[in-house]
């Protein structure tokens, strides 16, 4: 009689365990998103404020500085999109109904979409401005670097307009009643899900390959001047060496944490038709919130003026709690 008492509560136990293992993993990914929340929250609001502080100071604002603040207030929208759905998901689920999933859809859009074509437009600044080339074309763009940046952002905005208008008419979709039809809404709704992860792949495919693509030209560019500096005798340590590297730091970067975004995006996408998984959906906002939060701290280390605000802000704390101790 004892052992099966000692058999099973040892059953017990270990059934258990596993739960407490589930419960524990997802209170950790939940402090991996405040945490990183909080930080990307902070490092977009730096970059804003410094941003903003020089231009009232000088009455005016580089193009660089302007795509880098716009940026930032587009990825504090989509980090607060972000942690709006994680607290709906895990605290309060019946918050999130069809409205409150629609109104989300559509601020993610607009925020995930200009914070996609900024950064990408940041890349192809850098370009134009830093890398050598003696082709006409490029020369000519490299003159219009401001004006070609705007034609850029104003030309990939009908891309925003066709993916807020398949929310809508998915919304729209989801609301009508089809009575007994139900073959005909599940073939809507199929043609519905096939259209938005079309529009959401070109939405993410176009800045990737735009910005991948100033990466490689920096990359030549940098290895034509490397081999100019030899070939002239001067050593490869000047000036534009290394402004060509730091941009190429910054272009790499996004890349690397777009595409980890990119394929969160996907799982994201993919977890609504598959049974539901909390800890799995809660790593996917983990990865997903990298990228507006991280990048944009490697943003600041990269940036001269920001860099150099960022280090006079941490010296001024440091004053200040020692004189507080």
């Amino acid at each position: 009689m004892s052992s099966n008492i000692t058999f099973g509560t040892l059953f017990s136990r270990l059934d258990f365990f596993p739960q407490v293992m589930i419960s524990l993993l997802q209170k950790l990914f939940s402090l991996l998103i405040v945490t990183e929340f909080v930080l990307g929250n902070v490092a977009n609001g730096f970059i804003v404020l410094v941003n903003c502080t020089d231009w009232v100071k000088r009455r005016k604002i580089s193009c660089a500085d302007g795509i880098l603040t716009a940026l930032a207030v587009s990825r504090i929208g989509l980090l607060w999109v972000i942690i709006f759905y994680w607290y709906g998901f895990l605290f309060n689920p019946a918050l999130y109904n069809l409205r409150i999933k629609t109104i989300i859809g559509i601020t993610w859009a607009i925020s995930n979409h200009f914070n996609l074509w900024l950064a990408t437009s940041l890349s192809i600044f850098y370009l134009l401005k830093i890398a050598n080339f003696s082709s006409l074309l490029f020369l000519h763009l490299k003159w219009k670097a401001e004006r070609v940046v705007l034609m850029i952002l104003w030309g990939n905005l009908f891309i925003l307009v066709c993916h807020l208008t398949v929310l809508s008419i998915d919304a729209k979709m989801q609301m009508n009643d089809y009575g007994r039809n139900f073959t005909w809404k599940t073939n809507l709704m199929e043609i519905m899900y096939h259209l938005n992860m079309t529009v959401i792949t070109l939405t993410n495919i176009i800045p990737f390959t735009m910005s991948l693509t100033a990466f490689l030209l920096l990359i030549f560019s940098l290895w034509k001047h490397l081999k100019k500096m030899q070939l002239s005798g001067k050593g490869t340590q000047d000036p534009s060496t290394k402004v060509h590297v730091r941009a190429m730091q910054t272009v790499i970067s996004f890349l690397l944490l777009f595409v980890i975004y990119f394929l969160a995006q996907i799982f994201a996408i993919l977890s609504f038709i598959t049974p539901k998984n909390t800890s799995v959906l809660l790593l996917i906002e983990v990865i997903r919130i990298l990228h507006p939060s991280v990048h944009s701290l490697i943003l600041i280390w990269g940036n001269k003026m920001l860099r150099q605000a960022f280090l006079s802000f941490l010296w001024q704390l440091r004053c200040w709690l020692k004189e507080k101790k």
